[in-house]
């Protein structure tokens, strides 16, 4: 800032002296989270319309950030976080050009910190608190401030509603659990971003105001997770029981059916032995009327030492008695 003033200085004595344009009055660098906004100021004596330009310094050659514009603001955020940068802006009337004001800018050292995000909840007599750091514009949503510092910690303050008292705590978690607080009180609290290594701290955070309760209550996670746990099981035994009642439903269809195309035992009995169980089947009568009859021949044994020969036998008739069937 010494070295900036010294120069606006030296500029204006110049600007006097030779009747030039002006340079820009109280350039600062207005730069939170990584957002680095370059401020000016329109000189006090102009004459006509003022424009401006800004350029910042890479590989020994000065590149244009902003050019002829009428704003007395440049967006410098896509500088790297870390390394000296240095920055100049100029007026500019027409053909007549104001000197260079130059600014040195260290993104990682000179950028301010963002007020945190904040949650809390009451339990029973104390105050649960959660917190995440500032999030960087134009970087992936992952990444937030404590990613560029190992010296990230947290500033937690609270105290009573109503009360002048305020109590702080430094952690560096992202959660910080106060108790041994008294019951149904109002209590509020804050946190901001705090670099240890270069004892620097950030904004404050929004102010929240939760009231304690007087008997134990179990976190909204564990009732939460206690919901879900129920479900699960619930739904595992309800599959279970669909299984095992499809497993039933086909165990007695499949004997059931099976049942049906076996023989009884006692019918496997009867027909394994057929000749010690014959049925008095009555044959049923010929649909043809017409009988079929084999021919049938007789031949009598000759007693021992006959004299009948072969012609004899020949002779021989049917039975005495005897009738042949009419066909």
């Amino acid at each position: 800032m010494a070295r900036s003033l010294q120069s606006w200085l030296g500029s204006c004595l110049l600007v006097s002296a030779l009747g030039m344009v002006p340079p820009p009055e109280n350039v600062r660098m207005n730069s939170v989270n990584f957002r680095n906004i370059l401020e000016w100021e329109s000189p006090a004596v102009s004459e006509g319309n003022l424009t401006f330009t800004a350029q910042y310094l890479s590989y020994r050659k000065f590149q244009d950030v902003c050019t002829s514009t009428t704003l007395t603001r440049c967006d410098f955020s896509g500088l790297s976080k870390y390394g000296n940068h240095t920055l100049r802006v100029r007026a500019e009337r027409a053909d007549e050009r104001s000197p260079w004001v130059t600014l040195i800018f260290c993104p990682v050292d000179d950028t301010d910190i963002g007020p945190p995000g904040i949650h809390v909840e009451a339990l029973a007599d104390s105050l649960h608190v959660r917190f995440s750091a500032p999030r960087i514009e134009k970087e992936h949503e992952t990444w937030t401030m404590r990613n560029f510092y190992d010296s990230w910690a947290y500033n937690v303050q609270y105290w009573k509603n109503g009360s002048d008292e305020k109590h702080t705590v430094a952690c560096q978690r992202d959660f910080e659990v106060v108790g041994n607080l008294e019951p149904w009180t109002t209590y509020c609290a804050r946190v901001r971003g705090l670099l240890l290594s270069q004892n620097k701290s950030g904004q404050w955070s929004q102010t929240v105001c939760e009231q304690t309760s007087g008997a134990e209550a179990a976190p909204s996670w564990i009732v939460v997770a206690a919901v879900l746990g129920a479900a699960v099981c619930g739904a595992c035994l309800l599959l279970l029981g669909c299984s095992a009642l499809t497993w039933c439903v086909y165990k007695r269809t499949k004997r059931a059916f099976s049942r049906g195309n076996a023989l009884p035992q006692h019918l496997k009995e009867f027909l394994s032995q057929p000749q010690r169980h014959r049925l008095p089947f009555v044959p049923f009568p010929r649909s043809d009327d017409s009988e079929v009859f084999d021919k049938l021949s007789v031949v009598a044994e000759l007693p021992k030492g006959g004299g009948q020969d072969a012609g004899d036998l020949c002779s021989l008739g049917p039975p005495s008695g005897w009738d042949p069937p009419a066909t």
